[in-house]
């Protein structure tokens, strides 16, 4: 099982020391990716509708293909993931070109991950629709593979049209897609048509969800043992109880987990640098690193 960590941005204050020590940090650690959350903008929640996500307009978040660019030019060896892009709130053909950058200046690092997000105020200032966001978001997977992988692309969508263009350069590969979300249509989606999926453990029962999504991958005709299954511990706080949760993880089929170090009440990066250190020492012990 791969052990990677994710990306404190709420809690460091848009610092980009902290973008360059913990990706430092993270491959220097031994760990095998590092995972970065996308928000264009925050929006206060004193609104009708209500916003019920977890950020307001006083959280930072860096752009994941910007900060993931420079993290591939001062590593060597980890995966760089986005977990997840909100990808209806995006102009499609353009995540393509900058996702066909990163794996290429990268070597081939990059794991995308894509969702659709919570945030309408977010979708509004993009000039993108939040209420179609999911016949979009599957029309959307499609013209990325295609766009990848083919030479020529004629396209026609119900919300994008690509007549006769290329992307060049092209990625080496088909990138793989990994999705993320809460309800049975993003488990759904993804066992139809994804590489792999991202559960929030402490948003829901990621392992409940699990069991759920190999019957679907069953009934899909998909082997589970070759779908990416990543658990980011956002519960798990302390070193004992992330070496529970990654060994509950590994026994349950899972392939991936992402250690978390926002809301253990640290304030810099030092510490969630010596924390970091600290999971890693205890993961290693247990034979999980």
């Amino acid at each position: 099982m791969k052990v990677g960590l994710i990306y404190p941005q709420i809690e460091l204050g848009g610092d980009p020391e902290g973008v360059r020590r913990i990706g430092l940090a993270t491959e220097e650690m031994g760990f095998d990716h590092l995972l970065v959350y996308d928000h264009v903008l925050g929006a206060t929640h004193d609104r009708e509708p209500k916003l019920a996500g977890p950020y307001t307009e006083r959280d930072p978040f860096h752009d994941p293909f910007v900060m993931l660019s420079y993290v591939a030019a001062i590593t060597s060896r980890i995966e760089l993931v986005t977990g997840v892009i909100i990808l209806p709130q995006r102009q499609t053909v353009l995540v393509a070109r900058q996702a066909a950058d990163v794996d290429l200046l990268s070597g081939e690092r990059l794991r995308l991950g894509i969702g659709t997000g919570w945030n309408y105020v977010e979708y509004d200032a993009l000039g993108e629709d939040f209420e179609t966001r999911g016949p979009r978001y599957s029309e959307q997977i499609e013209l990325l593979r295609k766009l990848w992988g083919e030479e020529l692309v004629a396209f026609d969508g119900k919300f994008d049209q690509v007549d006769r263009a290329a992307l060049i350069p092209r990625p080496k590969r088909q990138i793989p897609l990994w999705m993320g979300g809460y309800s049975n249509i993003a488990l759904r989606r993804a066992a139809r048509v994804g590489d792999g999926f991202m559960f929030a453990d402490g948003l829901g029962d990621s392992f409940r969800k699990l069991e759920k999504l190999k019957e679907m991958l069953a009934e899909e005709g998909r082997d589970a043992a070759s779908f990416g299954l990543q658990c980011n511990m956002l519960s798990a706080k302390g070193a004992e109880a992330v070496v529970e949760r990654s060994l509950r993880w590994r026994d349950a089929g899972g392939s991936h987990v992402g250690v978390n170090t926002m809301g253990m009440g640290f304030s810099t990066i030092d510490e969630h640098i010596g924390y970091v250190e600290e999971v890693r020492e205890a993961l290693g012990k247990a034979g999980v690193m």
